[in-house]
């Protein structure tokens, strides 16, 4: 790697990369998402998920609708390089939080396995952010916590919403609860073995791919956007899935990347999900 006139540290398993200029110490992308998710206003919860500890954030007010959003992050940072391994998956840049904050109504962010604070956990291995990261074993803890914290509530219905691989994850959970109502899923790598071939990644042989699953309830509203622009998961990923699942209806914005501008644009496109799905399988927005 060019150093460019930057210094290149670890910290607490992260890189953190600061200008000469400004040394100051830079928090750990936990400390980071913590700090955040406090400045927007979200209430940390620790949900117990099968053989690990999952943390979340809930917002808004569970009198207000029988139905809750569930929120999944992108994949964060399972490698460093090309061939070594992070040693803290959690997101530098954490979209699906941000999403969720321009959201209404009651909403929980759930957090991955060994993702976060939770990283050292003694079940935790590298194998469940690289290899196995949309696995049986992740989604079933997912799963575990989701339910945990439902059965302290009165949600009769469930909207599953995941950004990147966190659509992936996002779909896999929607499949294994009767209250879900739809799949919202945003720039999502939901055909993991197209995925990997077009970049030339090792296969995921460890993950669940939901290109290969069975259909979702005809009940299930999909709604799958999709950058025109994303060059991380290309139109054609999402079509490939499509094509397997013709209830899914997909939605490409022309002038959109992996990045932007899914956040400054949030309400409006979470609005045209939960109002109606395109009378097309496919569409395409400027």
């Amino acid at each position: 790697m060019e150093r460019l006139g930057f210094t290149l540290r670890l910290v607490g398993g992260g890189v953190c990369i600061a200008s000469l200029a400004l040394l100051s110490a830079c928090a750990s992308p936990s400390k980071r998402v913590e700090e955040r998710a406090a400045d927007l206003g979200f209430r940390d919860v620790t949900l117990q998920g099968t053989s690990f500890t999952h943390l979340a954030y809930e917002a808004g007010d569970s009198r207000r609708s029988t139905t809750l959003h569930v929120y999944v992050e992108h994949d964060g940072t399972p490698w460093l390089f090309n061939t070594v391994v992070s040693e803290d998956p959690t997101p530098r840049n954490p979209i699906a939080l941000e999403l969720m904050a321009r959201d209404q109504g009651p909403r929980l962010f759930l957090g991955r396995p060994c993702y976060f604070e939770f990283r050292h956990e003694t079940a935790c291995n590298a194998v469940l952010w690289t290899d196995a990261r949309y696995s049986d074993e992740v989604v079933k803890s997912m799963d575990a916590a989701l339910r945990s914290y439902l059965s302290t509530r009165s949600f009769q219905r469930i909207v599953f919403i995941g950004y990147s691989g966190g659509g992936t994850i996002a779909w896999l959970m929607a499949e294994r609860f009767p209250e879900t109502s739809a799949v919202v899923t945003v720039a999502a790598n939901l055909d993991v073995d197209y995925w990997t071939n077009i970049h030339g990644y090792s296969p995921l042989t460890g993950s669940l791919n939901p290109a290969l699953r069975s259909p979702l309830s005809s009940a299930v509203r999909q709604l799958h956007y999709v950058g025109g622009r994303d060059q991380n998961v290309p139109p054609s990923v999402v079509h490939s899935f499509a094509m397997r699942h013709p209830e899914a209806r997909v939605v490409q914005l022309r002038d959109f990347d992996h990045k932007c501008c899914w956040i400054q644009e949030w309400p409006q496109l979470l609005r045209s999900a939960e109002t109606s799905a395109p009378v097309a399988a496919y569409a395409v927005l400027d």
